[in-house]
């Protein structure tokens, strides 16, 4: 069974789960913007701008992802679930370590030999791009990563990117106590980027 409705509220240690991702992402970026679809109130007390999705229907993460693209001050928009709580403290500089290197527009996280597709970093000039695959019905991030000059970055630490999607995932991360759990998120390997296309 899946977590359904404001999962981002959801208690872990004593805080919400967007709490601990907001602590995560906070120090790496100038701009931290919240999409929020129906929950709007529930989200005000976090301090950051609140975004909905421009795309109706729930399209899912890429609309997110295209809203943070049209309000977001800065030329480069990160997206990150708010089910990843312990995200690496590197995370930002090693993807955009692998655009730069690869001359690429955008760069994916890669944990375990598989893509992480809502953990990307993307420059804004592909919203015209998104803009068009959403019109088009288009709704999986991969199949639109497939379509973009896109770096993955392999992370070798895949407890950082723990993603909570059931009720049992939840328990079993409260089960692990707090310091152990941050101590282990932090630990990262060597970076190892792959030009993809």
């Amino acid at each position: 069974m899946r977590i359904g409705g404001a999962k981002g509220l959801l208690p872990l240690h004593g805080r919400t789960l967007i709490d601990w991702v907001l602590d995560a992402v906070s120090g790496q970026s100038d701009e931290v913007l919240i999409n929020v679809n129906g929950e709007h109130d529930a989200y005000v007390r976090f301090g950051r701008r609140i975004i909905s999705d421009q795309t109706p229907d729930w399209a899912g993460p890429l609309a997110g992802l295209q809203s943070a693209m049209h309000y977001a001050r800065h030329d480069w928009v990160a997206s990150v679930p708010c089910d990843t709580p312990f995200l690496p403290g590197d995370l930002m500089a090693r993807l955009l370590a692998a655009i730069r290197t690869n001359a690429a527009e955008a760069a994916v996280a890669v944990v375990e030999g598989r893509r992480q597709p809502t953990i990307a970093l993307y420059h804004k000039s592909v919203l015209p791009r998104l803009d068009a695959y959403l019109a088009s019905g288009g709704r999986k991030v991969g199949d639109w990563q497939d379509t973009l000059h896109l770096s993955e970055v392999v992370f070798d630490n895949a407890i950082a990117f723990t993603n909570i999607n059931s009720p049992d995932d939840l328990t079993r991360v409260n089960r692990i106590a707090p310091d152990d759990f941050a101590r282990m998120a932090c630990a990262t390997g060597a970076p190892t980027t792959a030009k993809v296309k």
